[in-house]
């Protein structure tokens, strides 16, 4: 059996006589581990991306603690165009992360306003003419997911949002099982009348499958 291996971030033991050669660093103390991934238990996607941030903030040279840095979606690298839950759920990781390890992360989805409603308050939107004409950001993460056999694959990228330049890189290998019953690219699911309707193999011989028309 064919097995991954992802780099997690682990705290480092501090001596008291240690000085550190560059501020930015001194508040994500890390040391490198790595851990089998098909040990990970169902949806530890926050794990994955442990393991990612670790690669990118140690193969960049060029992101310090004064760096604006926006991440974006995780894309489908098959049209680079569409996106899913996974690919939104690793953006929002990654942004925890290297907020976590002392970048100046920039929130662009951010409107600058809270628009309150019957159902709840609002301050995020993916409405374009909702949010700021202009944001200062240096550098984007980025990445693509492509769906293998057992899992998904997923490259992670910084780059300059200028130069296009890629400062840093880091991949890993999801297993299917830490994505849980979210994902499945054999399944199409659509909503009809306030109900979910599924159009799958498996469902085919049963009596209560209900055909989608497009």
């Amino acid at each position: 059996m064919k097995k991954w291996l992802i780099p997690l971030l682990l705290p480092a033991l501090l001596s008291c006589g240690t000085t550190q050669k560059d501020d930015f660093y001194q508040s994500s103390q890390i040391e490198k581990g790595e851990i089998d991934s098909y040990d990970l238990p169902r949806h530890a996607i926050n794990d994955v991306v442990k393991g990612l941030a670790y690669q990118m903030l140690t193969s960049s040279s060029f992101v310090n603690a004064k760096t604006p840095v926006a991440v974006a979606s995780f894309v489908n690298l098959k049209d680079l165009e569409s996106t899913n839950w996974l690919g939104n759920q690793l953006a929002e990781s990654f942004v925890h992360e290297l907020q976590r390890h002392g970048l100046v992360v920039i929130d662009f989805k951010t409107t600058g306003h809270i628009r309150v409603t019957k159902d709840g308050d609002y301050v995020f939107s993916r409405d374009w003419q909702e949010l700021p004409e202009r944001q200062i950001i240096d550098y984007v993460v980025a990445g693509t997911m492509v769906e293998q056999e057992g899992g998904v694959l997923v490259n992670a990228r910084m780059i300059g949002i200028q130069s296009k330049v890629v400062v840093a890189t880091a991949q890993s290998f999801i297993p299917s099982w830490v994505l849980g019953d979210e994902i499945d690219s054999h399944e199409k699911v659509k909503m009809k009348d306030g109900m979910i309707i599924r159009d799958n193999a498996m469902l085919f011989g049963d009596e209560r499958a209900v055909s989608i028309q497009n």
